[in-house]
């Protein structure tokens, strides 16, 4: 629990830099790191703090997996998109994990339309696609209330933009991962032992429903018979 509160806090601090060097993509906060990758990855996870937290709180889990964690904290699908070639692309991984669209619609950047948010997506799959990287589209995860916006509805968008990734995703050959579905409670929420502040989540979390998740999803996209990647064990809830 402390480690999420930290990462939270390191994140609060490093976005205030970029926009003070007005790096507004982040592009610097995975430059070094992206020269030391040699090895083709797995898979490159791409997102905002929900991916930047998960390869901060379970790294073993991307390290034995020979997965890239390419996550930055409060960036929305436009932010995502202007790094793909930087921070995906660059990599030529297997296959690539997009999770974007919950800072989206807490409009960390402003006001964007749910059709604009999907039309980023699309075109970071079209740009995965074309560089021969195989695709996994998660779901936004549940939030019943932004504690950084807590006028916005984000119980009754979030599912909204689900569906209409999923449509998108299905139209065109793309692996939906709903880890919605997987997480949400009766509130439109996400129960208390899997998260930390009724967005982010707990390590917990990771190891019970993301991970044997996301495994599964990237064994199917990249056809390969690797039944059991490395997941560590459950933590004391």
């Amino acid at each position: 629990m402390k480690r999420i509160f930290i990462l939270m806090a390191l994140s609060f601090l490093t976005l205030t830099a970029y926009s003070q060097e007005k790096d507004w993509a982040g592009f610097s906060r995975y430059a070094e790191a992206n020269k030391s990758v040699v090895e083709q990855p797995e898979a490159v996870f791409l997102g905002n703090s929900i991916t930047d937290g998960w390869a901060f709180v379970d790294s073993e889990f991307f390290t034995r997996n020979n997965f890239v964690g390419r996550g930055i904290s409060g960036q929305t699908t436009s932010e995502m998109l202007v790094r793909f070639r930087r921070d995906i692309i660059d990599l030529n991984p297997k296959a690539v994990v997009i999770m974007a669209g919950t800072n989206d619609i807490a409009q960390n950047n402003g006001y964007i339309a749910l059709e604009n948010m999907l039309s980023n997506i699309e075109s970071m799959c079209e740009l995965a696609k074309l560089h021969k990287i195989k695709v996994v589209l998660c779901s936004v995860t549940p939030c019943v209330q932004y504690p950084w916006r807590k006028h916005i509805d984000c119980a009754t968008l979030i599912p909204q933009f689900n569906a209409m990734m999923k449509e998108y995703a299905e139209k065109n050959g793309i692996l939906y991962l709903d880890y919605y579905s997987a997480l949400v409670d009766e509130r439109g929420g996400i129960p208390q032992k899997w998260t930390t502040d009724e967005c982010h989540l707990t390590l917990l979390a990771y190891r019970q429903v993301l991970e044997p998740m996301v495994c599964e999803a990237i064994n199917k996209v990249l056809k390969t018979r690797k039944a059991e990647r490395f997941i560590a064990p459950l933590p004391a809830e």
